[in-house]
Parts: C-alpha cells; sequence; structure tokens
C-alpha cells in the first residue's frame, strides 16, 4: 500500500516505486496469446477497448461516444459505473476495437459511414461531428484500465502524453491551423477539417516472472492519422488526409481503420505503468516551491502567534491577576475589560449554528477523503473513487453536523430546537442541490453525458433524506441532551459600550485582510485543482494536497487567532461572527480567482457553457465557506476560552 509521500513523489522517482504494489483493489490482468488463454487459468487472450465520453477544454459540455457518429459496438453490456463516475459524466461503453494478444493488425477495418448533405438526419450528423472537430473534443480510450495515450513532443524536447486524442482539426479561412493540424503539414486547405479516421495502436506488455503465467500490459500509446482511403471498403491508409471542406454538400464516406502492434517492455513494471503520463506532468518541481512559500507564510504566523501568547498575553495575565483594588482595574483598558461580554451570545446565533455544524461535517469528509487519496485508494486508476468516497462521507457525517449545531445553538441561548436541525439537515445542502439541478437542467437540455440520469438524482435523494436527515436528527438530539458549554467568565446583564474604533480594528478591513494569507497558502494548489476539473488533466499529487490542506488549517487558525486578539484589545467583543468571515473570506478570493481564471487561462465558448462554469464554482465557493470559516470559528472560540480561563475575575 502506497504511503502519502510515496503517492506524492510517483513521477520524479518512478524507479524507486517499481517493487511496491500499485493500488488496493485492483488486480493485475494476465494476457496469454490466442491457443493458451484455455491451458492457463485466469489468462485471458482477447484485449477489450473501452470509449469513455469525449471532452473538450473549449467547452464544460462532455458528450457520450454514441452522441457522435462513429463506429459502434453491437450492444454489449456496459460496465456499471459507480456514483464519482456519474457526477463526472464519465460514460464508458465497450468499442468495436477488439484485439488477440500479441496478434498484430494492419490498417485493420471497423466500420464505413455515409454521409449526404441532401438529407437532413446525415447532415445534422456531420454538422455536430464538424462542430466536435472545432471545438476540439477529445477520445478518451481505455485499455486494461489504463488511458491509451498520445505521446508528443513539446517546446525542450519536453514529451507530454495526453490521455485523449483528438477527433480532427480545422484549418481556417485564413489558412491558420488551429490544435492538432499544427502536426501535419499536409493539413493546409483552408476553411477545411480534417478527421482522424485512423490510429496507431501500440501496446507494451511486460512478462512476468516468478509469479504467474502470461504477460501484463503495462502502456497503450496511439497516433492519430487521416486517410481519404481510395477504397473506403478495403481501405489500404495510404493516401491523402481525409479532409472535409466546411462548404461541403454531396455525398461522402468516411472509413474507420485501425493498426494494432505488441511491444514487450522489460523495464516497465505494472505497478508504476502510470509513471510515463505523470512524469510528462512538469509539476513537482512548483509544487514543492509552493509548499515552501506556504512554510514561511505559516512560519511567519506562528511567530506571531507565539509572540502574543507567550509575551504580550502572559504579561498582561499577571498584571490583571496582581490587581488588588477596583481603582487599578478601572485604569487599565484591553481584553481584559470586556470579559463579561465576550460570551455574549451573537446576533443571528441560530444561523451560525447551522454554518458551523454543516463547516464541521466538510471539514471532517475533507479530512477523510485526503487522507484515504495519500493512501493510494483513490488514485486516477480507481475511477471516480474520489468523488464517490466524499459523497458517501458527506452523508454519514450528518450525526456531526447536527451535535455541533445543536451544541453552540443551545450555548448561544436559543431555543427553536426544530428550527435548528431543520436548516443544519437543509439549509446548506439545499442550496447546493438546487444550484447542482439548475445546472443539470442546462445540461439535459444540451444533451450532454454529464446530465445526472434521473435514477441518480433520485438516489442521491433518497441519501440525503433517509441517510443524512436521521443522522443529523441523532446528532442534534444528544446535543440538545447535553448541558450548554461551561464559559469561564459570567456575562453581564447589561452589554458593554464598544467604543470608537480605528479603520483596521473595524469589521470590514479585518475581515478583508484576514483571506488574504489563507490565500496565499493555496492558490498554487488551486491552479492544479482547477486545470483538473476544467482543462480535464490528471490530478494525482494528493501527498501535496494533504499537505496544503494541513498548513490552510494552521493558517485560518492563526490569522484568525491574531485579527481576534487585535479586536479584543481594542474592546470589541463581537468575536464570534468576525472569526468565521475572517477565515470564510479566503472563498470570495477562490471566486475572483476562479473569475480570473476563466478569463485568462481557459478558451470555453457559449452561454451554457459559462453559465455551467460559474454555477459550479459557486457551489465550491459555498463549500469551501463553510469550511474555512468553521475553522476560523473554533480557533477563535479556543482562544478565547483558553484566555479568560486564566484570568482572576472578581
Amino acid at each position: 500500500t502506497f504511503s502519502c509521500s510515496t503517492w506524492m513523489l510517483r513521477g520524479s522517482h518512478g524507479a524507486v516505486l517499481s517493487h511496491s504494489f500499485y493500488l488496493p483493489g485492483l488486480a493485475p490482468v494476465s494476457f496469454c496469446e490466442p491457443g493458451k488463454d484455455e491451458q492457463v487459468p485466469d489468462c485471458r487472450s482477447e484485449i477489450e477497448l473501452f470509449v469513455n465520453r469525449l471532452d473538450s477544454v473549449e467547452s464544460v459540455l462532455p458528450y457520450e461516444y454514441t452522441a457522435f457518429d462513429f463506429c459502434s459496438a453491437p450492444s454489449e453490456k456496459r460496465p456499471s459505473e459507480n456514483l464519482g463516475q456519474v457526477l463526472f459524466g464519465e460514460r464508458i461503453e465497450p468499442s468495436p476495437y477488439k484485439f488477440k494478444f500479441r496478434v498484430n493488425e494492419e490498417c485493420s477495418h471497423v466500420c464505413t459511414k455515409n454521409y449526404n448533405t441532401e438529407k437532413q438526419e446525415e447532415k445534422i450528423k456531420l454538422d455536430f461531428l464538424k462542430k466536435g472537430m472545432l471545438l476540439n473534443y477529445q477520445h478518451h480510450w481505455i485499455v486494461d484500465n489504463m488511458p491509451v495515450t498520445w505521446c508528443y513532443e513539446v517546446e525542450a524536447s519536453q514529451k507530454f502524453c495526453n490521455p485523449g486524442f483528438p477527433i480532427g482539426c480545422y484549418v481556417t479561412e485564413a489558412s491558420q491551423p488551429k490544435d492538432a493540424c499544427v502536426v501535419n503539414t499536409d493539413f493546409n486547405a483552408r476553411d477545411t477539417f480534417y478527421l482522424f479516421n485512423h490510429v496507431d495502436i501500440t501496446i507494451f506488455y511486460h512478462v512476468v516472472e516468478n509469479e504467474a503465467a502470461g504477460a501484463r500490459l503495462v502502456t497503450a500509446k496511439m497516433q492519430p492519422r487521416s486517410f481519404k482511403h481510395t477504397n473506403s471498403d478495403h481501405p489500404d491508409c495510404t493516401g491523402e488526409p481525409m479532409g472535409i471542406n466546411n462548404k461541403f454538400t454531396g455525398e461522402l464516406k468516411v472509413a474507420y481503420t485501425y493498426s494494432v502492434k505488441f511491444v514487450e517492455d522489460k523495464n516497465i513494471r505494472w505497478a508504476s505503468r502510470w509513471d510515463y503520463i505523470l512524469e510528462s506532468m512538469p509539476h513537482t518541481n512548483i509544487q514543492w516551491f509552493s509548499i515552501m512559500n506556504s512554510l514561511v507564510i505559516v512560519l511567519f504566523l506562528s511567530g506571531m502567534v507565539a509572540m502574543i501568547m507567550l509575551r504580550t498575553l502572559h504579561k498582561d495575565i499577571a498584571r490583571y491577576n496582581q490587581m488588588d483594588s477596583v481603582e487599578d482595574a478601572q485604569e487599565e483598558f484591553g481584553w481584559k475589560l470586556v470579559h463579561g461580554d465576550v460570551f455574549r451570545p451573537p446576533r443571528k446565533g441560530m444561523l451560525l449554528s447551522v454554518f458551523l455544524g454543516s463547516g464541521t461535517q466538510i471539514f471532517i469528509m475533507t479530512f477523510v477523503t485526503l487522507f484515504f487519496a495519500c493512501l493510494g485508494f483513490l488514485s486516477p486508476a480507481n475511477r471516480g473513487a474520489l468523488m464517490t468516497c466524499a459523497v458517501v462521507l458527506w452523508v454519514l457525517l450528518g450525526t456531526p453536523a447536527g451535535y455541533v449545531a445543536a451544541r453552540f445553538y443551545k450555548s448561544f441561548g436559543g431555543e427553536k430546537w426544530k428550527t435548528n436541525v431543520l436548516l443544519t439537515a437543509f439549509l446548506c445542502p439545499g442550496v447546493v442541490f438546487a444550484d447542482f439541478f439548475l445546472m443539470n437542467l442546462i445540461l439535459w437540455g444540451e444533451g450532454s453525458s454529464a446530465a445526472m440520469p434521473f435514477g441518480t438524482l433520485v438516489a442521491i435523494l433518497a441519501l440525503w433524506f433517509c441517510i443524512s436527515v436521521p443522522l443529523t436528527f441523532i446528532g442534534a438530539y444528544f446535543g440538545f441532551k447535553r448541558s450548554a458549554i461551561e464559559h469561564p467568565v459570567r456575562t453581564n446583564q447589561i452589554p458593554r459600550q464598544i467604543p470608537e474604533q480605528s479603520f483596521y480594528t473595524r469589521p470590514l478591513p479585518g475581515i478583508i485582510m484576514g483571506g488574504i494569507l489563507p490565500f496565499g497558502c493555496i492558490f498554487i494548489q488551486l491552479f492544479f485543482i482547477l486545470n483538473s476539473i476544467w482543462s480535464h488533466q490528471m490530478y494525482y499529487m494528493f501527498g501535496f494536497l494533504f499537505l496544503v490542506f494541513i498548513i490552510l488549517v494552521i493558517t485560518c487558525s492563526e490569522a484568525t487567532i491574531l485579527l481576534c486578539y487585535f479586536h479584543l484589545c481594542a474592546e470589541d467583543y463581537h468575536w464570534q461572527w468576525r472569526s468565521f468571515l475572517t477565515s470564510g473570506f479566503t472563498a470570495i478570493y477562490f471566486l475572483v480567482y476562479a473569475i480570473h481564471y476563466f478569463y485568462s487561462k481557459l478558451q470555453i465558448s457559449g452561454m451554457a457553457s459559462t453559465i455551467l462554469y460559474f454555477g459550479y464554482t459557486m457551489i465550491m465557493a459555498l463549500i469551501f465557506f463553510l469550511f474555512t470559516g468553521t475553522i476560523g470559528f473554533f480557533a477563535c472560540f479556543w482562544f478565547v476560552t483558553k484566555i479568560y480561563s486564566v484570568v482572576k475575575v472578581d
């Protein structure tokens, strides 16, 4: 089983990892030549190629393989998808591409598609294919649960292996080749689409010694090609590329073909077969720079907090505890003076307690999910596992949400416990579900594969209403049953007047400043996460992410404690909402960064895609707001309880 650091350092140290087992829960499959598979148990000769949904960096809408007019397999049973795959729009289907182990094939004919632009149905299919090429939609093929990759050279002789390859490409009216058209000088006719109707597949295998009979597949690579076959029924894979003029009318025949060859590779082990994809993503150095940058911020904040706790507070407490007379106390100023008001219930205590309950649920869910991801259980090979794990954990963590919300609502002096429980169970999840449902309606309207089937939608509602809600009620029952949280000092009957505040101790400037440092710790990691979601790049650096998660928790806590201390010294005792919003404001910076990312990094076009991007971003921002806000509140609550518990109060 992988440790946190091992999974984190895959890619740059593949050779070191070749002796470790690849992933818990995934067993290797052995392959034999035809004829030998009957003699050797658990050994297959037929290799199946599966196709996944097609996606594009220029559109948020993924489409099923069958939405385009490609060669399709006769009705075979589709592999079952887990909840995470369905939520991410993955639709894995069998394909007509079938190979026999170690049987090389040259220019094998798969099928021929005919188009007549005078027939409306066929014209629509051809136009949709052109749209796919124009928006650079990418195929995603799978062999033995690993992606079939297209490897090509980028700048400085760096090789990049893409786990997808384009349908085709387009040369503009100004003879400007777009996307994959730059790879071939033959793609030069203006206002023409070039369809990749042939693939050269190379499958690398490793013969297993001393373990079991047969071989294991370690790499599957391909090169997309375009051929205008002279005889579409008996293609020879030679000649000029398959160009389709944008203004083409008449009849068109497109023959789809493939070649496959098998190559033995003694250097790559099954355990490290994903490494070549991960190595082609030069992220590791940037990640370490990000971690070092974050650690400097943490050390700076830790130094500030330590100085306050050890020097200033220690002196203050010693001085306050040595006072003998009321006159001495009246001459004093600072945080000691508000001891009779510091635990006064906040305004809108109901809403704050509900946010704290939901935030606790999200915090535990994130921690456990990242922990499992670190152990390798939720790697890219285990498709959809990350999202499935997060959703299931969220459903099961209704009890801590109900308990925390009820406990704090009771300590705020609240009595409407039924309203509190219902809001905890339905407010935040309801907002997320409403947003998600609206996005799903748009996806349904566009015919996208990311549109969740009605049955899955009902299943998610059942998980929420039948498991999460009852667990929230159970948690709330135990929270209300316990006695209210005992505060170290008594609250005065009459609220103390808060003096005139200077600019930097006013609520808004403090809240805005408080979110800057936590965001500074995560924004580089955020770039890679957004890339994996919107640019369809593989995310595998969970070790780094877990480290950044810990740094974020520490930074949110320390920044909130610092600002909380300054406000208490300014005799402003309204710390509850302020501590939540100070940390929670990191989500506003996240939102601003997501808008910047949309306009500077993405080439997304179309109203539907834009609405979907910002709709899903709002869900992420809300979850992040509750998560960071809860961290800030608990840190400040601990700090305030700690400092007032050691002060002698008459």
